[in-house]
C-alpha cells in the first residue's frame, strides 16, 4: 500500500487537502541501523514505511524491550511525544534498508487548521494507533509467551525472514532460549 492509498482508505481528503498534504510531507532513505529518533529528543514526525523495515524500542536495566515493528504500508509515531512534544521514553531504528514519508508536527498543525478533513484524518490517526497500542498491552498482560508467538506468526508471517531472533524474542518480553524452546514445540 502506497502513500496515497493508506490516507485514501484512513479518510477522503478534499483535492485540495491532497494537494497540500504532497506539498507537506518528505522523503527520505535510511541505511539499516539508523535511528529515526533518540531516546530523549521529541518526535517531531510521523512516519509512513514505503520500503523497509523499523522498530520502535526502549531499554530498561540494559535489556532492551521492542513494542512494535513497522513494515511497507505502515504509520507510526511515538505517540506521545508527539501529541504532547515532550521527550521520547522510546527510540526509532531502522532495522533494514528503508525508504519513509515524513509529516512534521508543525505541517500537520498547519494542514489541520486549513482543512476540516485533515482534523478528522488526524483523529482517525491517533484512534487507531490507541487502539492497536492497548491491543499489544493487552497482548503482554494477558498472553503466554507460547501465545504471543503463535499470534506473532499468525499475524505478522512476514517478517520472521525479516527480523532477528534477539528482535524476536524482545519483542515477545522473553529470552532467546525460551523462544528456541517454544519454537521446538510447533
Amino acid at each position: 500500500m502506497d502513500f496515497e492509498q493508506f490516507y485514501n482508505q484512513l479518510h477522503s481528503l478534499t483535492q485540495e487537502a491532497k494537494m497540500d498534504l504532497v506539498d507537506a510531507i518528505k522523503i527520505f532513505t535510511a541505511k539499516k541501523g539508523r535511528s529515526l529518533l533518540r531516546k530523549g529528543a521529541v518526535c517531531q514526525n510521523i512516519y509512513f514505511v514505503k520500503n523497509g523495515l523499523c522498530k520502535t524500542f526502549f531499554f530498561k536495566e540494559d535489556k532492551e524491550f521492542i513494542m512494535r515493528f513497522f513494515i511497507e504500508g505502515s504509520i507510526f509515531t511515538v505517540l506521545d511525544s508527539f501529541l504532547t512534544q515532550s521527550p521520547s521514553k522510546f527510540a526509532i531504528n531502522v532495522l533494514e534498508p528503508t525508504t519513509y514519508i515524513c509529516l512534521s508536527y508543525t505541517q500537520l498543525h498547519l494542514l489541520c487548521k486549513k482543512h476540516h478533513c485533515m482534523e478528522t484524518f488526524y483523529r482517525e490517526l491517533v484512534s487507531g494507533a490507541s487502539i492497536n497500542m492497548m491491543k499489544r498491552i493487552t497482548e503482554l498482560l494477558e498472553d503466554n509467551a507460547s501465545e504471543r508467538y503463535f499470534n506473532f506468526v499468525k499475524e505478522y508471517p512476514e517478517l520472521l525472514q525479516r527480523i532477528s531472533l534477539g528482535d524476536l524474542s524482545n519483542y515477545l518480553g522473553i529470552t532467546q532460549v525460551s523462544l528456541s524452546r517454544i519454537r521446538a514445540v510447533k
